[in-house]
């Protein structure tokens, strides 16, 4: 119980127990958990699109969607991902790009991602809402986003910094686990296709490319992962994922 407290406290709003201990093996565990997290954040928000569907214009709809699942995460993603572009863009290394990183503050970079990306996925759910398959793309692109987390916390990936919570997760999933994951994302991906009848559909599966490519940059300018790094890739991947789904 204490990975299912850790998964659902630290990736969404769920007001849960705090885990009785939190070790390595629990952490490893609770990234295990993370595309089942996806999917229990998902289904409340595909059930409103459906309902939903025929009141609202779909770049509204979409917009509200969005902005929910801001609030079910507490916005920490979005905050990651915002921290990691102020990190990258401020050109400077390691404990210098990190310290830019913990400011409270949000910088210019910061900015100008956060609003392309909500950007984006507003525009791509939209357009996938006005076609009828909104509501699927949803919780499939949830589901995938948080699929990368497992990807993200393996031994190749490690830990920034020795103290938050990227120390706590980096590296505990192993490269046996992750590639059962990356599997069973590839599998839904497919099924989902199937079931949606577009072809197309199966390359989302490439929205893995872009959320571990951002991962690795960051191992190459801050030595490793941090909390906010994570957020970047699950944001980065959900972007990906409606944006693919979109053209598909």
């Amino acid at each position: 119980m204490n990975a299912v407290r850790l998964a659902l406290g630290t990736l969404t709003a769920v007001p849960v127990a705090a885990p009785a201990s939190v070790d390595r093996r629990t952490a490893g565990r609770a990234m295990l958990l993370a595309p089942v997290v996806g999917l229990v954040l998902g289904l409340p928000l595909a059930v409103a699109a459906v309902l939903l569907d025929d009141l609202l214009a779909p770049p509204v709809l979409a917009a509200l969607v969005v902005s929910a699942l801001a609030l079910l995460t507490r916005g920490l993603h979005l905050d990651g991902l915002a921290d990691t572009a102020d990190g990258l863009g401020s050109g400077r290394s390691g404990a210098e790009a990190l310290a830019v990183m913990r400011r409270s503050d949000i910088g210019p970079f910061g900015v100008v991602t956060l609003v392309l990306v909500l950007l984006l996925q507003v525009t791509a759910l939209a357009a996938c809402l006005a076609r009828g398959d909104g509501a699927l793309v949803l919780l499939l692109a949830l589901v995938v986003s948080r699929g990368l987390l497992p990807l993200a916390a393996v031994p190749a990936l490690p830990a920034a910094r020795a103290d938050g919570l990227g120390a706590t997760v980096a590296g505990t999933v192993s490269r046996r686990s992750a590639v059962l994951v990356a599997l069973g994302l590839a599998l839904l991906v497919i099924a989902t296709a199937l079931v949606d009848g577009r072809q197309g559909m199966t390359l989302v599966l490439l929205a893995v490319v872009p959320a571990l490519a951002l991962a690795l940059r960051c191992r190459t300018r801050f030595g490793g992962v941090t909390g906010d790094v994570y957020g970047a890739v699950v944001e980065t991947g959900f972007t990906a994922a409606l944006v693919i789904a979109s053209g598909a």
